[in-house]
């Protein structure tokens, strides 16, 4: 329960989706049901006969910003840049007038401290610092910087999706972010929400289904590989979270009218579980969320889970093999592979109740 190998599987690489499915809510929708451990076989438009009155949808409604920028350093060379601390690269705007944030780079040679990048006649980047692989960098525009690195830069697909190059289609922009999107802060989207549609959105509502968001700005952390043996060694990444106080109460009124929580993602769930006080009810408020969720776990608020298919080895893995089970998520992932899913964040969904 504690090995990292016992969170391996066997994933053929042409089933690492590259491209999202032509419709939202036409991607495919593994049903599993925790009680019976019984699987059925869906397209996500039909989640609207496995929700009612009775269910609460809770939604991570942030928005992916384009934190990949590509620029050329004084010498000529190129540079790809990943700007990790957008938040905070906003709170130093506001202080200093300055875009500051922790970037990572790619290039052939790292760029000096005190050296410039060139990112385009309107945009530069000053390298302030060097600490590892990672970079300090300070934006500088004359006018509006953000403004500028949202018109330069390129949404940051995650590593496993292989182009040719990494900037993004005109579907990217539009498709690597859910249709509820609009607080700005992101570098990896909440990919369970891809799936949703305006017009899926209103079925549900229609229907009765409650809906309520909460903030999670989803860090290029994600990623990072458990490395640790014992899992339990590992020190799983820190996000920046927000829940309004409107929201909170609509989570907590539904607890008490009973309602079944389900969760959009896995970053909704750490949100949710983090901000549960001892009692099992949400605090508003604005928090740090650094919660590692893995098998052995007591769940406080979360009673159902929509999710895509995770990585090998990955924390989200782990989350969700706690939520389930270690060996019934190992069958459902085997029945997954066996019926060709499509994996990963433009992939297919699974629902577990």
């Amino acid at each position: 329960m504690y090995s990292i190998e016992d969170y391996d599987f066997n994933l053929p690489e042409d089933l690492i989706a590259q491209n999202p499915a032509d419709k939202r809510d036409e991607s495919r929708l593994f049903h599993l049901n925790r009680k019976t451990e019984k699987f059925f076989h869906l397209k996500f438009a039909e989640i609207t006969n496995l929700l009612s009155e009775n269910d609460l949808l809770v939604v991570n409604n942030t928005k992916v910003i384009p934190a990949r920028l590509f620029g050329t350093k004084e010498t000529g060379g190129k540079v790809e840049i990943l700007i990790l601390e957008y938040q905070n690269g906003i709170e130093s705007l506001n202080k200093t007038g300055f875009f500051e944030s922790l970037c990572l780079l790619k290039s052939s040679r790292r760029p000096k401290p005190g050296s410039e990048i060139k990112i385009n006649d309107n945009l530069s980047a000053e390298v302030t610092d060097l600490n590892g692989k990672y970079a300090s960098l300070k934006f500088i525009n004359s006018t509006d910087v953000l403004k500028e690195i949202d018109k330069a830069g390129n949404l940051p697909l995650p590593p496993y999706i292989k182009r040719e190059n990494n900037e993004n289609t005109k579907n990217d922009r539009l498709r690597y972010q859910t249709v509820y999107a609009k607080n700005d802060g992101a570098v990896a989207a909440p990919t369970a929400g891809l799936h949703f549609t305006d017009d899926l959105i209103l079925k549900l509502k229609n229907k009765g289904v409650s809906f309520a968001e909460i903030t999670l700005y989803v860090g290029y952390g994600t990623f990072s590989p458990v490395e640790s043996q014992d899992i339990r060694d590992h020190k799983i990444h820190t996000e920046k979270f927000y829940i309004e106080d409107s929201q909170a109460k609509k989570i907590n009124e539904a607890i008490n009218k009973g309602k079944r929580v389900v969760a959009v993602g896995t970053t909704s769930v750490r949100t949710l579980e983090y901000a549960a006080d001892k009692n099992g009810f949400i605090t508003p408020g604005a928090g740090e969320c650094n919660l590692f969720i893995y098998p052995g776990y007591r769940f406080k608020i979360v009673n159902g889970l929509i999710t895509n298919f995770h990585l090998p080895k990955s924390t989200l893995l782990m989350l969700i093999s706690a939520f389930s089970s270690n060996e019934l998520v190992k069958s459902a992932y085997a029945e997954a592979v066996k019926h060709k899913y499509r994996f990963f964040s433009y992939g297919d969904s699974m629902f577990i109740e």
